[in-house]
């Protein structure tokens, strides 16, 4: 199984998201661990997808 490019790593207060290649931090903390949200930047990063999932793990957060 080929390196995934994003991880969800555990931080004080949560979770990120890592990007291996650009070796950086890609988007928001988030409380709950965004599984689902990982797995479509993995697959195929389809834009609705992307913006439906991003705005339901932000709504866990309030």
């Amino acid at each position: 199984m080929a390196r995934r490019r994003y991880v969800a790593r555990g931080v004080p207060g949560g979770y990120r998201i890592r990007d291996n290649r650009g070796r950086r931090w890609w988007g928001d903390l988030y409380e709950l661990c965004p599984d689902e949200l990982v797995e479509e930047l993995n697959r195929g990063a389809d834009p609705a997808k992307l913006t439906a999932l991003m705005k339901r793990y932000r709504a866990l957060k309030r």
